[in-house]
């Protein structure tokens, strides 16, 4: 198209001079009296139109080229997007095809596997959630608690491994308990010793803020006479007590208990986990020493493998420690000295 635009330009000049001519070969004649005027306007009008006609002829076969070439451009185009269009069709089949063999997988495979899952989780936590409520009501009888308790589970210790404890207060009624951590257990364990009617706790507590809200908790029941809080910071574990654990991770600070003496009972619930690893290992090798010959040790969150771990290192360390282990939320290990 380009190139007969460019031809028809190089025309034009000599379109127009040979029109030029045209024109004025009948004024020529007029002027040269050969022609009337009047016929020489009429023959200018016909020139014209002729001119016009031509002009106007030559416009349409530009235009019809014109869209010709469009009608061309289009369909190439139309051409080009379809095939695009199918390509694209074909990727978005395939696609929808790896689509559905996920969905017959998810819904043959991993749905009803979840839905498993979810079924015994729900029946697990609804078994736990039962126990705790048994092991609650059956420690608020036996013990003639307060009517207003703190509260257990979650970071306090749960209904049923308290259970184990009073139980082995009532069978054993040691003159001393002592507590690796303190709080909500506190008061309970205190209710327990007072209904027994012999025996006081010692709890200790590594933070200095929480040894005095529970203080305050168990002054509010009245067990002053019963539980003690002690403050014992975290330190190093010394040598002499480290029995094969990094001295690196920290332990109740062992001035706190220097002066306890015939411990019958020991409840290890703390220090906490984020402490380090098998945190609370050294309470055997620090107190077995200041315990009575049949000595209790009740090891708390059992189920973890550090608890586990730090257990079987009791054993070891200590054959005459027998472990029993109770089916608690939490999983509780007694181990019972057996000179």
């Amino acid at each position: 198209m380009s190139s007969l635009r460019k031809r028809i330009r190089r025309l034009l000049p000599v379109a127009g001079l040979f029109g030029l001519a045209a024109l004025a070969t009948p004024v020529v004649l007029g002027g040269l009296g050969l022609v009337t005027w009047g016929e020489t306007v009429l023959a200018l009008a016909v020139l014209a139109l002729g001119g016009l006609v031509c002009a106007l002829g030559a416009a349409v076969w530009l235009l019809r080229r014109t869209v010709l070439e469009l009608s061309t451009s289009v369909r190439t185009q139309t051409r080009q997007v379809t095939e695009l269009f199918g390509q694209d069709r074909l990727e978005l089949a395939r696609s929808l095809d790896g689509v559905r063999t996920e969905v017959r997988e998810l819904r043959d495979t991993a749905l009803p596997r979840a839905v498993q899952t979810l079924d015994r989780s729900g029946a697990r936590r609804g078994r736990h959630d039962y126990e705790q409520h048994v092991a609650w009501t059956e420690l608020r009888a036996h013990l003639d608690v307060a009517p207003f308790m703190p509260p257990l589970r979650g970071w306090a210790a749960s209904p049923d491994v308290l259970r184990v404890l009073v139980r082995i207060i009532d069978r054993d009624r040691p003159e001393l308990v002592v507590e690796c951590g303190s709080g909500a257990s506190s008061v309970w364990i205190g209710y327990a010793l007072r209904k027994a009617g012999v025996g006081r706790l010692v709890a200790i507590e590594h933070d200095a803020r929480y040894a005095e809200l529970s203080r305050a908790l168990v002054a509010a029941h009245a067990l002053d006479d019963v539980v003690e809080v002690r403050h014992a910071p975290l330190v190093p574990v010394p040598a002499e007590i480290a029995d094969g654990v990094s001295a690196n991770v920290p332990w109740y600070d062992t001035d706190a208990l220097s002066d306890l003496k015939g411990i019958g009972l020991v409840f290890v619930d703390g220090p906490p986990q984020a402490t380090g690893p098998e945190a609370r290992h050294p309470a055997v090798p620090a107190l077995l020493p200041a315990c009575v010959e049949r000595a209790v040790f009740v090891l708390d969150d059992a189920d973890r493998t550090d608890e586990r771990s730090l257990g079987d290192r009791w054993l070891a360390a200590h054959p005459e420690l027998v472990r029993t282990e109770e089916p608690t939320e939490k999983g509780a290990h007694v181990f019972t000295r057996n000179p």
